[in-house]
């Protein structure tokens, strides 16, 4: 009697596979499956076969109808996170001499607790690469709170810093000089890119480090950053400069149809989006001087008049 052959891997996975499938999709019908969290069941959406029923809730047995009543009942603490040097997983003794009840503290136990703080910071940073992260990701904080980055933005930076510091890219280079170029990488990254020169006056080092610093960073990691696209740039300037929508949306037209004509190629992204917002500005009667786009997009009036004479060629109808 001759023995069934093992079954391998990939059969076992092309079993798993598909019985995977026949979960997802309805055993009458064929259809897609949907789960009704609030009556725990699954059901299916074109015939509407209750496929399974009294299904586990996974979630609280509390309910919160605002953030701060979410936070009174919630029994965890917050989520770890990069943008932490210890990613939030220690203990963090607060600044309040109260105890738990909101009554002051005695003289003799405010001495207490700040013992304690020293001592709790001092073990919070073991060692100096410790030390180096925590005030790399207190600056990169704080240049994402001037510049209004999202956290996203502020999470990346933390996690190219932590890659670079990881792999030793910081022996004969700032620790501003990289927390700024891992922020520059980040936003560019996200499609919310900050210019050169917006960065540059909330660091603390000058552009000629910070783009050498960039582009060696960028290299050693092996980033892939596209280069800026000026529509990018365009909601914060017509937010700034309270243009309409309609203005808004002329202003991606006019970049779009230069970029079909090859006119944008090689040129600074900034200056583009500042003739563009200038461009439609003028065409949906909402005129603003080029002094102010240029204050806003931080780039001069004669980089807005060269940019929009060169738009003005591929749109004609815009009126010079």
């Amino acid at each position: 009697m001759s023995e069934s052959p093992p079954r391998t891997r990939t059969t076992e996975r092309t079993t798993e596979h598909d019985e995977t499938e026949k979960e997802d999709v309805c055993p009458e019908c064929g259809g897609s499956l949907a789960t009704d969290a609030e009556h725990g069941e699954t059901v299916c959406t074109d015939c509407g076969l209750v496929v399974e029923e009294d299904e586990i809730d996974p979630g609280p047995e509390w309910r919160a109808f605002d953030s701060s009543e979410r936070d009174e009942k919630s029994r965890v603490g917050a989520p770890t996170t990069n943008m932490m040097h210890d990613k939030g997983l220690s203990t963090n003794i607060g600044w309040q001499d109260k105890d738990a009840y909101g009554n002051a503290l005695s003289s003799r136990q405010r001495e207490k607790m700040q013992r304690l703080r020293t001592w709790n910071e001092r073990f919070r940073t073991r060692d100096s690469k410790e030390r180096n992260l925590k005030q790399a990701l207190g600056e990169i904080d704080r240049m994402a709170s001037a510049l209004g980055l999202p956290e996203n933005v502020r999470e990346t930076a933390s996690v190219i810093y932590r890659r670079a510091l990881e792999d030793d890219l910081l022996p004969g280079r700032s620790i501003e000089g990289v927390a700024s170029s891992s922020l520059y990488a980040a936003a560019r990254q996200a499609g919310t890119p900050r210019s050169l020169d917006e960065l540059e006056r909330v660091s603390r080092v000058d552009r000629m480090e910070l783009t050498r610093t960039y582009r060696y960073i960028i290299r050693e990691l092996e980033l892939e950053v596209k280069p800026a696209d000026p529509e990018h740039y365009v909601p914060r300037f017509a937010s700034e400069l309270s243009l309409s929508e309609e203005a808004e949306r002329r202003a991606r037209d006019l970049i779009e149809r230069g970029r079909g004509q090859g006119v944008i190629s090689g040129k600074s992204p900034v200056g583009l989006a500042a003739a563009a917002i200038y461009a439609a500005s003028l065409l949906t009667n909402q005129k603003l001087t080029q002094s102010e786009v240029g204050d806003v997009a931080d780039v001069s009036e004669v980089t807005i008049r060269n940019r929009y004479h060169e738009l003005l060629e591929v749109n004609s109808e815009i009126q010079s």
